[in-house]
């Protein structure tokens, strides 16, 4: 892509990236054991509303931790394609990403309206 700095987005990703592995590292630190010895802890008192609030936290931080992970490889991508010079090419249809887009979401690979088909369908 033309006109495009990609260094400027090459430092945001970056960022982003180190943003999001704080975020995981940070996540696994605060519940290093699995969920099922956290119910159990919690259930030897006998507290139903404590499992399920123990549950749904749980399952929320890993909600968490698979979308970092997918975030994560998105960015990955983006990266390659900086260095492959397809930065801010749609992957769908290949007509050029509008820098709004870049700047809302630098690791986008589709168009809006590219975006926007696979949202719909």
């Amino acid at each position: 892509m033309t006109g495009i700095e990609t260094q400027r987005f090459r430092d945001a990703l970056l960022e982003e990236r180190k943003r999001i592995e704080h975020a995981i590292a940070t996540l696994r630190a605060e519940h290093p054991g699995s969920l099922d010895d956290e119910v159990e802890e919690v259930t030897s008192d006998n507290h139903l509303a404590e499992t399920a609030t123990a549950t749904l936290g749980r399952e929320i931080d890993y909600t968490l931790g698979e979308n970092s992970g997918e975030v994560l490889a998105q960015i990955d991508a983006a990266l390659q394609r900086i260095e492959q010079g397809t930065y801010g090419t749609c992957t769908n249809c290949g007509r050029e990403i509008r820098i709004e887009r870049l700047e809302a979401t630098p690791w986008a690979s589709l168009c809006i309206d590219c975006k926007r088909q696979v949202e719909g369908s």
